[in-house]
């Protein structure tokens, strides 16, 4: 059920942590789930709403700014929407530079993507905890996220997206045979041939452990930071209001980093990881 009008801090927290949650319930059909117990019911494919909304909403207001900027841009004194997105396309851009060595037209725009898209979305940790819940139970919503990094469905989605960017380029600069000599002969290579079959298994391990590792240290890494930092807004909201200010305003200021910090973690892998791809050893 919905929380309570005098709920306790454990169902304070469980409130505010808990998704917006449609699936195909064994007893009820097609329904919005009313409790965590009922979501985790629902099983695999059931869908986060929330996290789709904001994600997708946040997406789509990051297309709308740079659109308007490039249908609005002069040659003369530029505002302040033009000046913003020359500096995050110049940042990403010699980022782009510095890191990757290999020659493709995706890198730049999937890296300035990647950078702005996810500091939106982190960015929503800086909203007030109960403003959109609350506005959203007055409407007969029972639970609303809005930040969507703290889910990890989002996250993992993400860094699975950039995994098959990784693989599809490594299959495609190296080829098939190429990317499968890579998994199977490094680190540990020999002229010897009978050498190379007997480390085989120990090089696919190794391999195999590392390119897998890439997605989910991508994904958890995001969403570790984030859902610990709304955690920590969700905690000091439980406290007197005098309190709640003079914890608040700092934890926010520094939070700030996070949120940037995170954003940039994440472009800066992902160049890394297809520049990788690019390469032959």
């Amino acid at each position: 059920m919905a929380v309570s009008s005098n709920p306790t801090a454990s169902e304070y927290i469980q409130h505010h942590l808990q998704n917006l949650v449609l699936g195909v319930h064994p007893e009820n059909g097609l329904s919005f789930a009313h409790s965590a117990a009922e979501a985790k019911e629902m099983g695999f494919w059931a869908i986060h709403v929330d996290s789709m909304f904001w994600s997708i909403g946040l997406g789509l207001i990051f297309l709308w700014l740079f659109k308007k900027a490039a249908d609005n841009i002069t040659n003369g004194v530029p505002g302040p929407l033009q000046n913003f997105v020359e500096l995050m396309v110049e940042f990403v851009d010699n980022s782009v530079k510095e890191t990757f060595n290999g020659k493709s037209n995706l890198i730049g725009p999937l890296a300035l993507t990647i950078f702005v898209w996810i500091f939106l979305m982190n960015l929503m940790d800086l909203v007030p905890v109960d403003l959109v819940p609350r506005i959203a139970t007055a409407i007969g919503i029972d639970y609303m996220k809005i930040v969507p990094t703290t889910d990890v469905n989002v996250t993992l989605g993400m860094s699975l997206s950039v995994f098959a960017l990784i693989i599809y380029y490594s299959i495609k600069i190296k080829g098939a045979s190429g990317f499968m000599a890579e998994l199977a002969l490094q680190p540990f290579s020999s002229d010897n041939k009978i050498i190379k079959v007997l480390f085989i298994p120990v090089n696919l391990l190794l391999e195999g452990v590392g390119l897998i590792a890439k997605p989910i240290s991508l994904a958890l890494r995001l969403f570790g930071n984030l859902y610990a930092g709304e955690l920590i807004f969700i905690l000091i909201a439980l406290l007197p209001w005098f309190l709640q200010w003079t914890l608040s305003v700092p934890w926010a200021i520094f939070h700030i980093l996070v949120i940037v910090l995170q954003a940039f973690i994440f472009m800066m892998l992902t160049i890394v990881y297809l520049s990788m791809a690019h390469e032959h050893h």
